[in-house]
């Protein structure tokens, strides 16, 4: 540095800086304070409207939130619609089942925000904002969303499988998905407790139920009910229970008190109680709502942060399910 004018060195400084923030997306929650001053309001408004009509909105929009930040981080690839060049992650097996309500409460909201402020708010941000606004409509902790994510340039099917947790998986498996993304075990214990509102379709738990390998751990009038609800799943694959059976549609510890009682739907769920690794937690949790409320709050803040794209790796699109180049 000897010898170098300071002025010089500051311009080099101020180049750098602009260099890296183009490329690394530098998030705040007031982001969109001059360039889209309703953006809260209209979010706000929109999911209000939706959750009022349509009261699973929540947890399907939850849900896909999750998967879009587990898979090339928070950036509304799986939005993303299939066309004659691309098969996109939404319809891959593992996401067939992300509801319709969640797409549509994005576009709901695409579309008022476009006619307010056009091509200025990615769909990325939609989905993160919309998904805390429904979440504390519905009982959950209130956390920040910080905003200024891009949206991506790809979304492939056949990279789900490996980075989505499915139903029959160990905990050491899916941990193993949670912890590449930066994840805490308690923190995967925590983020797991969002099945305390939704459902999931008999086809995801159905093994637990039926044969030989029936899971004996299952409180037998749960199991018994079902096994009715249940019956014709294999000609009527939409058959769904709810992930928690005694409040199903409240943002609450119960999903943690029903593991303790063999009331936990799928195998995932269960094996949080039965592994030594998990339990201490959700023993926590069960006996400690605002433990569980501050955990969860925290662990949706750092979610919302995983793999986000800047400028020069992602865009703002002008409609969720296509990429403005339509040929990618």
């Amino acid at each position: 540095m000897c010898g170098l004018n300071p002025f010089v060195f500051f311009f080099f400084l101020m180049v750098a800086a602009a260099a890296v923030s183009a490329d690394v997306a530098i998030l705040r929650t007031d982001y969109y304070q001059k360039t889209c001053p309703d953006f809260n309001k209209i979010v706000r408004e929109a999911v209000t409207a939706k959750q009022v009509q349509q009261p699973t909105t929540a947890a399907g929009t939850l849900r896909l939130f999750f998967h879009d930040c587990f898979l090339e981080g928070c950036d509304g690839s799986v939005l993303i619609a299939t066309n004659s060049f691309n098969k996109a992650e939404r319809d891959d097996d593992l996401n067939d089942s992300l509801p319709g309500d969640a797409f549509d409460i994005v576009t709901r909201i695409k579309t008022a925000l476009e006619l307010a402020c056009p091509g200025v708010v990615s769909c990325a941000d939609i989905l993160a904002q919309a998904t805390r606004d429904l979440v504390t409509m519905v009982g959950g902790p209130y956390f920040d969303v910080k905003l200024g994510r891009k949206d991506g340039l790809e979304s492939k099917a056949h990279k789900v499988r490996g980075n989505v947790p499915m139903a029959n998986q160990t905990v050491h498996d899916i941990h193993g998905m949670f912890k590449k993304n930066g994840f805490s075990l308690r923190e995967m214990v925590a983020l797991s407790g969002a099945h305390t509102i939704g459902f999931s379709h008999c086809k995801e738990f159905s093994d637990r139920l039926y044969g030989s390998k029936a899971d004996r751990e299952i409180n037998p009038k749960f199991a018994t009910a079902l096994k009715e609800l249940c019956k014709n799943h294999t000609v009527d694959d939409t058959i769904a229970a709810f992930n928690d059976v005694m409040t199903p549609g409240k943002f609450d510890n119960m999903y943690f008190k029903n593991l303790k009682r063999g009331l936990g739907l799928l195998a995932s769920d269960h094996i949080l109680i039965k592994d030594n690794s998990t339990r201490p937690f959700v023993d926590l949790y069960a006996t400690d709502e605002k433990a569980f409320f501050e955990d969860f709050a925290r662990a949706m803040e750092k979610l919302g942060t995983v793999g986000v794209k800047g400028d020069a790796e992602g865009e703002v699109r002008r409609r969720c399910d296509h990429f403005n180049n339509l040929n990618v």
